[in-house]
Parts: structure tokens; sequence; C-alpha cells
């Protein structure tokens, strides 16, 4: 048996919770024994959300060892990329570091 952590954050805290799951068992089986897709509806394994072993994306079908922690990733908000492009657009520089001395 593997006792494994499963992880779904949340906008003010985390779920977090341990199953016990057999030798073999898979990133999804993990998720399914952790109640999340029955207590979060939003949940969508098939595309919105992705999935991952301590902070490495992973597939459904990822076979999960002792002690792992599988997280379900949240869809971001807005795209990084695409917001400082935005933001270059309209002149605003974005400065590194504390400014000047």
């Amino acid at each position: 048996m593997n006792t494994v952590e499963v992880v779904y954050p949340q906008p003010l805290q985390q779920a977090v919770t341990q199953v016990e799951l057999p030798d073999g068992a898979t990133v999804f089986d993990a998720i399914e024994r952790s109640g999340f897709l029955r207590d979060y509806p939003e949940i969508d394994l098939s595309g919105a959300n992705k999935v991952g072993i301590w902070n490495k994306l992973a597939k459904l079908d990822a076979v999960v060892r002792d002690h792992d922690r599988v997280e379900i990733y949240r869809p971001l908000i807005a795209d990084p990329k695409e917001v400082r492009r935005k933001r270059a657009e309209e002149g605003k520089v974005m400065k590194k570091g504390g400014g000047e001395a």
C-alpha cells in the first residue's frame, strides 16, 4: 500500500487529504479516492485542470509511489505573456530591483 497526498489549491486555502492506494495505482486513482471530484465539481480533468506530482506535470495514468504529492492545478485566470504584452503596448515599464540608490 502507498500513502499519497492529494492537493487542490483554493483562493484562500488548500484542500489537502491523504489516501491509501494499492501498488500500481495512478494519479487518477489518487484524485478519485480523495473525493475532490465530488467535493469540487469545477475540477475538469479532461481539459481545464492539469495535474502533477511534486510540481512536475504528470498524466492521469502515471503511477504514483509511496509519499507522492499529487497536485491538481487550477487554470490560469490570465496568461502572463498576454499581460506583459498589453503592458508593453500601453507603454508601461516593469522595473527590476529596488530602483535608484
